[in-house]
């Protein structure tokens, strides 16, 4: 923690969980956008589903590889510039999708995208850590997954109405214009919260020992499967949203709404009363809470796809369910994983978003489209997936403190 924190950030401590969101906002923002378009985009650009689903792909993939560095970079350059350049790369990147003619240009703007959006959610948890102690950290880390868990919910509606009433470049221009607005209120508040001595050698040798360190520490990953792992029980279905809403639900995408608003008020909610439970349970048992909730959740959603014909009525309140056992535990877990490594939090974040990133990545590409075509094997998945990070919790509780 920043011994001079007290004196960084005089505003109310929840003006600056929202500012922190609105930088971890900016990832999952860039995602559920513009999935409302995807085949507007395709007829467009002349480019099948295969290559549509590269660009969310290559957006995913760029995300996971750059989260590598903005966390180390944040270690010896601070973090304020990593997030200002971070900003300013994105913007411009959302130009050059918006201009794209055809889909080798817009995968390439949408790699580029990813690359720069990660700085957000990875130096937000980083900046949370220099400002708190563990249970205020807690609570501002909850603070921030209640706002965080607005985008996926907002995003696809603001992507919608924007292709609907304008076309898609719209949806790009439009990010391009979060960018902006973005960097200016970051440049006008954001502190930087990495003190002088706090400050690593910017060197090969010195990142590569880090990495090193933290790659080889079963602890370390066990925790950061823990915590990544189980977010894509659910993003699986927001990636099948218009395959498992429209075709085996029968919603029109006019009721997409309910299922992102059920979802996102599950994180909402899980992550309140996270923060509410900071200070007054045992941290492990908070976790195990949450991993309890999300693991019956999945059996019966698993048992009830098994026995009946999918309705709307009853098969998106267990993702909403499950939405709220993982946001119980996940800044509990995150929190864990940055304090392993306590004089390279940057460089934890960044490793700890990269496995997230690239379990994402390997679901939007291979998993998504192998399953969403029945309701009984994207219930199986999601149970399978969170089962990855139930076993690797089971493993580590004992191992940390």
């Amino acid at each position: 923690m920043n011994p001079d924190a007290h004196t960084l950030w005089r505003a109310p401590r929840w003006a600056l969980a929202v500012l922190l969101a609105c930088l971890g906002m900016l990832g999952p923002f860039s995602i559920d956008t513009y999935l409302p378009a995807f085949t507007g985009i395709a007829n467009a650009i002349g480019a099948t589903p295969v290559q549509m689903q590269q660009t969310l792909s290559a957006y995913l993939f760029g995300f996971a590889i750059m989260n590598l560095f903005h966390g180390a970079l944040s270690d010896s350059f601070g973090r304020r510039p990593v997030v200002l350049w971070g900003l300013v790369v994105f913007t411009f990147a959302s130009v050059g999708c918006a201009l794209s003619q055809h889909i080798g240009a817009l995968v390439f703007f949408r790699t580029v995208q990813g690359m720069s959006a990660g700085a957000g959610i990875v130096i937000s948890r980083a900046v949370i850590r220099d400002m708190f102690p563990p249970a205020d950290a807690q609570r501002v880390m909850s603070q921030v997954t209640i706002y965080f868990g607005v985008a996926p919910a907002i995003a696809p509606m603001i992507g919608g109405f924007l292709f609907v009433h304008a076309d898609w470049h719209a949806i790009f221009w439009f990010l391009t214009a979060v960018g902006v607005i973005l960097w200016a209120a970051n440049y006008q508040l954001l502190p930087e919260t990495l003190h002088l001595s706090q400050r690593q050698p910017f060197n090969v040798r010195n990142l590569m020992r880090g990495y090193w360190e933290m790659g080889s520490s079963a602890r370390f990953m066990m925790l950061a499967l823990a915590s990544g792992i189980p977010f894509n029980g659910m993003f699986l279905y927001v990636l099948s949203a218009p395959v498992f809403l429209g075709d085996h639900l029968h919603l029109a995408p006019g009721q997409f709404f309910w299922f992102f608003l059920v979802t996102i008020a599950g994180i909402m909610a899980g992550a309140r009363w996270s923060g509410r439970l900071a200070g007054h349970i045992k941290l492990h048992h908070q976790i195990r809470h949450g991993f309890l909730i999300m693991l019956l959740v999945s059996i019966v959603n698993l048992v009830l796809n098994l026995l009946f014909v999918p309705q709307a009525w009853w098969a998106i309140v267990p993702l909403g369910i499950y939405a709220f056992g993982w946001a119980l535990m996940v800044p509990v877990v995150t929190l864990m994983v940055l304090d392993l490594v306590p004089e390279r939090r940057g460089m934890a974040s960044s490793f700890q978003a990269c496995v997230g990133s690239l379990a994402n990545g390997l679901v939007a590409g291979v998993i998504a489209p192998l399953v969403m075509h029945s309701t009984v094997a994207l219930a199986s998945a999601s149970l399978l997936m969170m089962s990855v990070g139930l076993l690797a919790w089971i493993w580590v509780k004992p191992r940390v403190t």
